[in-house]
């Protein structure tokens, strides 16, 4: 935690001549891209294995008509094709997974009083007037929706909002051309996952309570990484890469 807390300090000191005060929350804006260019490989990788998944699809639904009396029988079938194809039903989830330890270490600093047995100074840092270690409710009891920290959480809501309105809007635009989109395993493939592709437009809209309810820190990481991951699948699985 310590080597992180200096990690951060050290990008918000050569940050601070152009963003000031908020050098430090443009510090978290850099790390969390620095996080995602190094995952950048990972997510080329899911969206090739996901156009290997769906090229599998004519074969899954013929095993399907061929197992259908026999559930046991069908998802075995249908593993040991993924196997032979050598194609990883939980590929797509690998970038997802890695991104977990950033966000939980910046939970975690922003959340402790102590780093090190000293106090924690990141803790006196803002984006403009919203403590970085603060959260909405923090905002909403000093000011209220309308007040100078208030006001920074409605931004970061409306960036979420406008990021999964595009990814809900893409999805169906795509979805309704026969494009290529991200495929979720079926529960054919890794059991209980098929319930998630039918949520799964709607999933960045969760981010909001996220937010809410993170230290404001985290919330950051998690608004850029979100609006990375809208920008990243519209080019790794925009028609034209399919082909």
């Amino acid at each position: 935690m310590s080597v992180f807390a200096t990690l951060v300090e050290h990008l918000a000191d050569l940050l601070h001549p152009r963003f000031h005060a908020s050098a430090a929350a443009a510090a978290i804006v850099l790390f969390t891209a620095l996080v995602r260019l190094l995952v950048l490989p990972l997510s080329r990788a899911a969206a090739r294995g996901q156009r290997a998944r769906a090229a599998l699809q004519p074969k899954i639904a013929e095993l399907r008509k061929k197992h259908k009396k026999d559930p046991e029988r069908l998802q075995k079938a249908v593993l040991q094709l993924h196997a032979e194809e050598k194609v990883s039903p939980l590929s797509g989830l690998l970038p997802s997974l890695l991104q977990l330890p950033a966000f939980f270490l910046l939970y975690h600093l922003f959340s402790s009083r102590e780093v090190g047995g000293e106090s924690n100074g990141l803790l006196t840092h803002e984006l403009f007037a919203a403590p970085l270690g603060g959260r909405w409710a923090d905002a909403l009891g000093d000011g209220g929706v309308f007040g100078a920290a208030g006001l920074v959480y409605l931004g970061l809501f409306a960036v979420v909002a406008a990021v999964a309105t595009f990814n809900y809007v893409r999805t169906k635009r795509m979805a309704a051309a026969g494009g290529s989109m991200p495929v979720p395993a079926t529960d054919e493939q890794v059991p209980g996952l098929a319930a998630v592709g039918k949520v799964m437009p709607f999933l960045s809209y969760a981010t909001l309570l996220t937010v809410a309810l993170v230290p404001l820190a985290a919330a950051l990481y998690v608004v850029t990484s979100t609006t990375w991951s809208a920008v990243e699948r519209a080019v790794l699985y925009r028609p034209a890469a399919a082909s």
